[in-house]
């Protein structure tokens, strides 16, 4: 299993969201989680797992983080709850984490489940200065990456999102997952 952490952050203070809301709109951003994702596991928290259109995600497994077991997902079909985030080693498949801010920190922070591979996207541009909320951000997973990981491709600029990837140091990291990320950022034809 490889575990893969995704995040766009502001390139600044690291911020991630205001309140429930990312604070800038970029299609091309959206379109390349898409193309990275598409047809894999998606990890993501309660509240970020609710701000996805219609609690999905098409053509992705996703696995929700939470406190309640109950919690009701929208498709069981293809989306499950987790409580125990020691659990989500036993996905055989590679997992993409998606957020929030609490589930980067746990699988930054934590040294069974850190990621092998963070596909870091730093957003160039203003906030939108109209959201209402408190800042949340990822300084403390940045500080992390910048200590534990090395890069690993070329920075990708594209729509004033610089994108890189970046492995951890002095693991062995699948291959065809790295060709796999790094064409899907390559080839920006949506799928």
């Amino acid at each position: 299993m490889t575990i893969v952490a995704i995040w766009c952050r502001h390139k600044d203070d690291h911020v991630i969201g205001v309140g429930p809301h990312i604070p800038w709109h970029v299609s091309s951003d959206f379109k390349r989680f898409k193309r990275i994702t598409q047809g894999a596991c998606v990890v993501a928290g309660q509240t970020t797992y609710e701000t996805f259109p219609n609690r999905t995600l098409p053509n992705r497994r996703i696995c929700v983080l939470s406190f309640d077991s109950n919690y009701e997902v929208s498709d069981p079909e293809n989306h499950f709850v987790v409580t125990d985030i020691k659990d989500v080693k036993n996905i055989n498949d590679t997992v993409y984490i998606s957020g929030g801010a609490s589930v980067y920190r746990a699988f930054m922070l934590s040294s069974l489940l850190m990621p092998d591979i963070v596909i870091d996207c730093c957003y160039q541009g203003d906030l939108n200065p109209n959201l209402k909320g408190d800042k949340v951000d990822i300084s403390s997973c940045v500080e992390v990456l910048e200590q534990k990981y090395r890069q690993i491709s070329n920075d990708y600029l594209e729509d004033n999102i610089v994108t890189r990837v970046l492995v951890k140091r002095g693991d062995f990291v699948d291959q065809n997952v790295i060709k796999h990320i790094i064409n899907a950022i390559e080839n920006k034809e949506d799928k």
